[in-house]
């Protein structure tokens, strides 16, 4: 079945050309998009690919941790899915799938834990879970309204844009979202019309190794697939957080590659979520996902 096809690129094949496109991004973008820091003109947009994005993929606010995100993802009803990868007339969609890392950040961002870290399969049924020896960062503390609330967000790898609509749905400051992928970036301005929000600034580029941006919060999920990239993220965010004194979220499922990279030492488990149903048969049975505090012990001295 074609379906086996796209399981392979999105959960195998990911981990080789994600990182490869993230470390060799160069030239111009496949279409007329504006590649600057702070880009959400909507005249810029493509018809044809707006098209084409509305009539293959399905919108959906089901089977995930935020019922409240409406997005347009990939599902098996969709055209493509049956269809061999190759088809697929653009870069790989990996903005397609709302994958579990994004979905805890996006989570904990638009709704607030009364008091403790949680563990839960939906927002009708979240219960608090919080062992005695565990800490929690300051941001999640009781009585604390908002993790975004009034603050500025960046949102690396924002994908399908579900952490960044988040945000502004709980009232970040100011967002950016970024992503190396121009379709990525249109289907975020989609997504921001079915959530009756103004599209926020987007950058398409490969912004790790760059100047660190004065934010006080980076977000990232599922951004751990190969050792190379996973060096790069963990240098460039404590740069940020030496020099800016940024705050970083990490959402992860838990892979493999994400738990034996040496920056594991340096993170604190924050909360964690368990998957619906539907998030873990597309993810080979995951069964929960988990947002982290990146607190490096050395973030004060040279990197």
């Amino acid at each position: 079945m074609a379906f086996r096809g796209w399981k392979r690129l999105f959960l195998v094949g990911r981990q080789n050309t994600f990182a490869k496109a993230w470390r060799s991004r160069r030239g111009g973008p496949p279409l007329r998009w504006k590649r600057c820091c702070h880009w959400s003109a909507g005249k810029s947009l493509d018809p044809e690919v707006k098209a084409f994005l509305e009539e293959n993929t399905e919108v959906t606010s089901s089977g995930h941790l935020t019922p409240e995100i409406r997005l347009r993802l990939l599902t098996p009803r969709c055209r493509f899915w049956r269809e061999k990868p190759d088809l697929w007339p653009y870069g790989d969609p990996f903005w397609a799938i709302y994958w579990p890392g994004g979905q805890a950040l996006s989570s904990s961002l638009h709704w607030n834990p009364p008091a403790k870290a949680v563990l839960t399969s939906s927002p009708a049924s979240r219960v608090s879970h919080h062992p005695p020896w565990q800490k929690t960062p300051p941001m999640y503390i009781l009585d604390n309204p908002c993790v975004v609330k009034g603050r500025s967000v960046l949102d690396l790898g924002s994908g399908c844009g579900a952490t960044a609509i988040a945000a502004v749905m709980s009232g970040a400051s100011q967002v950016l979202a970024n992503d190396i992928d121009p379709i990525a970036g249109m289907a975020m301005i989609l997504n921001c019309e079915l959530n009756h929000m103004n599209p926020f600034p987007i950058t398409i580029k490969n912004i790790i190794n760059s100047e660190a941006g004065n934010w006080d919060l980076i977000v990232l999920g599922d951004m751990f697939y190969d050792e190379q990239l996973a060096d790069g993220l963990h240098h460039w965010l404590r740069k940020c957080i030496r020099i800016q004194q940024t705050e970083v979220l990490i959402g992860d499922p838990g892979r493999q590659q994400f738990l034996s990279h040496s920056i594991r030492s340096q993170l604190h488990k924050v909360i964690e979520y368990s998957l619906p149903e539907y998030t873990r048969q597309e993810n080979n049975g995951l069964t929960s996902s988990i947002v982290w505090s990146y607190q490096p012990s050395n973030s004060l001295e040279n990197c």
